[in-house]
């Protein structure tokens, strides 16, 4: 690792990405164009080896010109300084213990191969078992905000999931202040088609999202037990698609333990003492909007107490290829190289 006055004596640090055909590799090489401090110096992949970059998104030939992906190669990746892997679940833990018996300085997998530290939880709600499981314990969790003094220094890092970024900054504080309990915590949330990825799907088509909103992998998507893990509580969770293309928007429920949150004023009092000082959460008056953080690497909270019903109502919004993945990924390098956290990450949405 090179702290950030020895970086500002060499020209750029090399950055590698694995899977830079998806969508969130593609949301990497757009973040990482503007990074005063590294460059997306290798592309590689698996399927999508020998495509151009400027075939798969003309949007990023300005940077990257006639750039062909190369087909994975560890000993490539491992001479980088960070390694982003962006690919499907169960390929990051084939990848992983190679790059770093290579010498990889620092891994940083998007995906949720190494976010769970139990290894039983992966065959029920992953489908696979796990053949890394002595470097779960290893992996520091990516959630930078909650998890800052883990990262520095880091070798291997687990991004979390975009839902469970949404909801874990919006609840965590909150249950750490006993403002409400861990018990029958509810999270719904509603998710643009980005969040499925690149791949085809008959439940992504524009003509079957298009004017619809539903519900779905209702009590058995993966990130249940991740929200969990993150936030200490039991979590009934239901995910929903939205017809728009990016965000996330989370509304949470929770019993509230009386006295710590008596009021909405005081509540939102523990949220904005929670994130003083972040750059990238922002605790706000009005319920907040996807719209309102496109493009972006923030996260907007609010919260009231309904006194009437004993609940407590916290919301998120999230850009879900940005701060609920490529934006995280790429903060938690910052913080981990010894860069400055908020290099290459906007904080200004695409409006209207």
């Amino acid at each position: 690792m090179h702290d950030y006055a020895t970086v500002c004596m060499l020209i750029l640090m090399r950055a590698g990405i694995v899977g830079a055909s998806g969508y969130l590799g593609a949301e990497l090489l757009r973040l990482l164009a503007g990074h005063p401090d590294l460059e997306a110096a290798v592309l590689q992949a698996d399927a999508s080896a020998g495509e151009r970059v400027r075939s798969l998104y003309p949007g990023l030939a300005q940077a990257y010109g006639d750039r062909v992906l190369d087909p994975i190669d560890l000993d490539v990746l491992a001479a980088c300084d960070v390694v982003f892997l962006a690919v499907p679940a169960g390929r990051s833990q084939t990848i992983v213990p190679g790059l770093l018996a290579a010498g990889a300085p620092l891994v940083v997998d998007l995906g949720p191969d190494f976010r769970l530290r139990d290894p039983a939880a992966y065959p029920q709600w992953y489908g696979f078992s796990h053949e890394a499981p002595e470097l779960l314990a290893a992996a520091a969790f990516g959630l930078v905000e909650r998890e800052r003094k883990a990262l520095a220094g880091a070798r291997l890092i687990a991004a979390p999931g975009c839902y469970v970024t949404a909801a874990s900054l919006a609840l965590a504080p909150l249950l750490e202040a006993g403002v409400i309990s861990s018990e029958g915590v509810i999270v719904d949330a509603a998710s643009g088609t980005s969040g499925a990825g690149r791949g085809l799907s008959a439940a992504t088509h524009h003509a079957t999202v298009n004017e619809n909103f539903r519900a779905y992998k209702v009590l058995s998507h993966r990130h249940t037990p991740e929200i969990e893990q993150a936030i200490g509580a039991t979590v009934c969770f239901t995910p929903h698609l939205a017809p728009m293309t990016r965000g996330i928007l989370v509304t949470a429920y929770g019993r509230l333990l009386a006295p710590a949150g008596s009021s909405s004023e005081e509540v939102m009092a523990v949220l904005e003492q929670a994130y003083r000082g972040e750059s990238f959460v922002h605790v706000v008056a009005d319920p907040p909007a996807t719209r309102d953080v496109y493009g972006t690497n923030c996260a907007h909270l609010t919260a009231r107490v309904d006194p009437r019903t004993g609940t407590l109502v916290v919301l998120s919004a999230i850009d879900n290829l940005t701060k609920g993945g490529a934006g995280q990924a790429l903060q938690a390098a910052n913080v981990a190289l010894g860069l400055p956290e908020a290099a290459g990450l906007p904080t200004v949405a695409v409006t209207p």
